[in-house]
């Protein structure tokens, strides 16, 4: 087991990557949570993993020293600001020294920050970890940071440490959502990592296009009009023949078809297309066809232009980060900035994103990696902070439950709304079990050959073709 795991990594390290979410190559805000950012190619989990050369020094990072509370350096890896401008923010006993250093108490804190581009923090994660077991103890990774779309990469290896073994039980976590800890709970049912937030979806809604349209910007009123699929796309049609695109792009609407699949990519190591996904693909393709949207690729410029009133984009799928962060809520005569979107649920359920903590195996600050845990995820008086300071929702059910309530909460981006409650719905009916290690790397090579379809460049089996070919190419233990 510890020789695939070695090779999970090494595979990982060496890849040569692309850009993922369609081909986008811009990454959303610093400030916004872990997103669908370009990301890279991933290997699969370590019981699937194909053989690589073997490094020795990983080989012992099970046997690494029991994790303790001796260290003098606390080691954080992750991609962007977010985590340390919420722990800054947040997190009663650190200090900030400067931009990449803090302490708490007589620990140093060293902040190690790699964007996410061209794969370029999983390369010195991954590289990192495999040196583990011989670090020394002030360079050994204690803490680091994983999204959904490649955690079971981390979780399903031994470089993670369970969360009980830090102390932490079933009751402290009563609270969150389950989905949360579903995404990090390795093959054995073990749970290897917890989030502050909960990345529920909803449709944002351009108000000013909707009482144009359909004489309201009412969220119960709009919801009639996006309430399934087939509602949706003849919605779409009303919207063409007033100017306007109902997304800006068919890979808007992907990550929620592809949130309600009834089958994982690969069963049995043969690939799988779920018909919810086809369905992503015959729907796209009429409303291509019916010039009611485009095919640009996500944090494009030209997906992008529909922030503001003359990209006559109607709606965007998203949870709240992508509003708050990602849609130039802070730029003059943007719809944000001027509280001109609203939300509303749309066909179906999804979650998009989210940032999970993992504590290292071999951390020698066991103790202080638990109490960040326990504090920045559980506590209810700093889970309602960040609601109120950052607009981020967090991953507690109580919190969230009384701030939904709560009418001296409201989001000026969404014009006076308080759509908590819509997102706690959303985020209360998830369904994560059917995630696979190969979920990123399918995802990217399907919206990336139908692209092809869509544009009429190649047949819909043409570009299925092509789709099965990168698969494999990426993953050679798969077949179709």
């Amino acid at each position: 087991m510890k020789k695939k795991l070695v090779s999970i990594l090494l595979a990982t390290a060496m890849v040569v990557t692309m850009a993922g979410c369609g081909g986008g190559n811009a990454e959303p805000a610093a400030e916004a949570p872990a997103a669908e950012t370009p990301a890279a190619e991933e290997a699969p989990a370590a019981e699937e993993a194909p053989a690589a050369e073997e490094a020795p020094a990983a080989d012992d990072a099970a046997e690494a020293a029991p994790a303790g509370d001796e260290g003098k350096v606390l080691n954080i890896y992750c991609w962007n600001e977010e985590f340390k401008s919420r722990i800054t923010d947040h997190y009663p006993d650190y200090t900030e020294v400067d931009a990449t250093s803090g302490t708490i108490g007589d620990v140093s804190v060293k902040w190690n920050i790699t964007p996410n581009a061209d794969n370029a923090y999983q390369n010195n994660l991954d590289e990192t970890l495999l040196k583990q077991a011989d670090a020394a103890a002030d360079d050994k990774i204690d803490l680091f940071l994983i999204e959904a779309d490649y955690a079971l990469k981390y979780v399903d290896s031994e470089y993670t440490m369970p969360i009980a073994d830090l102390g932490i039980t079933d009751a402290d976590l009563s609270k969150q959502y389950q989905y949360t800890k579903d995404v990090v709970t390795d093959s054995n049912g073990v749970l290897k990592g917890l989030s502050w937030q909960g990345c529920p979806g909803v449709l944002f809604y351009n108000r000013e296009a909707a009482k144009e349209v359909f004489g309201t910007d009412d969220p119960a009123e709009i919801q009639n009009y996006v309430k399934d699929w087939d509602t949706f796309n003849a919605t779409a049609t009303t919207l063409k023949d007033a100017g306007y695109s109902i997304m800006s792009s068919v890979n808007d609407s992907y990550r929620v078809y592809s949130n309600n699949v009834s089958k994982k990519w690969v069963n049995d190591n043969m690939i799988t297309i779920d018909d919810n996904i086809m369905k992503w693909v015959d729907d796209s393709k009429t409303l291509v066809d019916a010039g009611a949207t485009g095919t640009h690729d996500l944090w494009s410029d030209d997906w992008s232009k529909g922030f503001y009133p003359e990209g006559k984009v109607f709606a965007y799928f998203g949870p709240a980060w992508l509003v708050n962060f990602s849609m130039a809520a802070d730029t003059e005569g943007s719809i944000g900035n001027q509280g001109g979107w609203g939300a509303t649920e749309g066909p179906q359920g999804f979650f998009w994103g989210g940032t999970w903590i993992c504590a290292a195996t071999g951390t020698d600050n066991a103790g202080i990696v638990k109490d960040i845990m326990l504090k920045m995820t559980t506590d209810d008086t700093i889970m309602k902070d960040i609601v109120v300071a950052d607009d981020d929702f967090v991953n507690n059910s109580t919190v969230m439950d009384a701030m939904a309530q709560d009418s001296s909460y409201s989001s000026k981006i969404l014009g006076g709304q308080n759509p908590l409650g819509m997102y706690a719905n959303g985020v209360s009916a998830l369904d994560l079990s059917n995630l696979s290690s190969y979920d990123q790397g399918c995802n990217e090579e399907f919206q990336h050959a139908m692209k092809n379809y869509f544009e009429g460049t190649a047949t819909k089996e043409e570009a299925l073709d092509l789709f099965y070919k990168a698969v494999v190419e990426k993953y050679p233990e798969l077949s179709y």
